[in-house]
């Protein structure tokens, strides 16, 4: 019997409810995880019991809106607003990271924005993937968690940085350099340390564990092949995008660090 998609359909919430009875066993796991971490004292109980009931809830949600939208006919629309809420989330979260960088959750938003969008322009442009809510609205999700966790390192480690190493830029600066010069080591340390989780997980993808992608895929049915294939896709997206938003980011943040004078700004670093 085929299972229906419509929320108004007979039999439909029987099914969802009988289908979410795995994922509330599967939450016996983490009562043995809550139950260690009480007899450890370590406090983490709160956060974890809540963490995963968000999960259940924004998973449950997000299901549900997704089904509405693969529905409607105006594709084009329902995706630019998935991706600029999307986007909204996590420039904030980025943002809230790097809280003690001027105007962060602006900077992270837009870093976000435009290094997602280039790559998604480009593998649209290369047909990679039709542009298509069921298609483009999970890719570009990955993209911009990727991006956002990129961003938010990378701007919270370079503000760090310069504050732990302040009399070395401004010597620098003395000297003639300008600010991008001045804080040039600080940011690279800052990018490389953003992104060399992405670089290190590349370099050892399929050697330690099966990526989400391939392994949904594998689940689902499909050939092992077609699934790597696709993995190496989502990949290669991934660190592009994280790659263009980080770099953004680190540009736009010099230029809130310093003063029209060329000058570190000292609210920003006295903290």
């Amino acid at each position: 019997m085929e299972q229906t998609t419509d929320p108004w359909a007979l039999g439909f919430w029987r099914h969802f409810l009988v289908g979410m009875l795995k994922p509330l066993a599967a939450t016996a796991v983490v009562a043995m995880a809550v139950a260690l971490s009480f007899t450890q004292r370590l406090g983490l109980e709160r956060e974890m019991l809540s963490g995963i009931a968000r999960a259940f809830l924004q998973l449950s949600v997000i299901g549900f809106v997704l089904q509405f939208i693969f529905a409607q006919k105006n594709n084009a629309l329902w995706i630019l607003l998935a991706y600029l809420f999307m986007v909204t989330v996590a420039g904030y979260t980025a943002g809230q990271r790097a809280k003690h960088v001027p105007r962060g959750k602006y900077i992270a938003g837009v870093s976000i924005l435009v290094g997602t969008a280039i790559t998604m322009s480009l593998l649209v442009a290369l047909k990679i993937f039709p542009f298509t809510p069921r298609y483009i609205i999970p890719v570009v999700g990955m993209m911009v968690g990727n991006a956002m966790t990129a961003t938010g390192v990378a701007m919270k480690k370079l503000r760090d940085d310069i504050k732990i190493q302040r009399n070395q830029v401004e010597t620098a600066l003395a000297l003639g350099a300008t600010p991008r010069q001045a804080i040039l080591q600080q940011v690279k340390r800052s990018l490389g340390i953003a992104l060399s989780p992405g670089i290190d997980n590349a370099k050892t993808l399929g050697l330690i564990s099966l990526p989400g992608a391939m392994t949904g895929l594998i689940m689902g049915g499909a050939s092992p092949v077609e699934a790597i294939q696709l993995q190496l896709v989502v990949k290669n997206m991934l660190m592009g995008a994280s790659t263009f938003s980080s770099i953004l980011s680190s540009y736009l943040c010099w230029m809130a660090f310093f003063t029209e004078a060329f000058q570190l700004k000292d609210e920003v670093f006295d903290d």
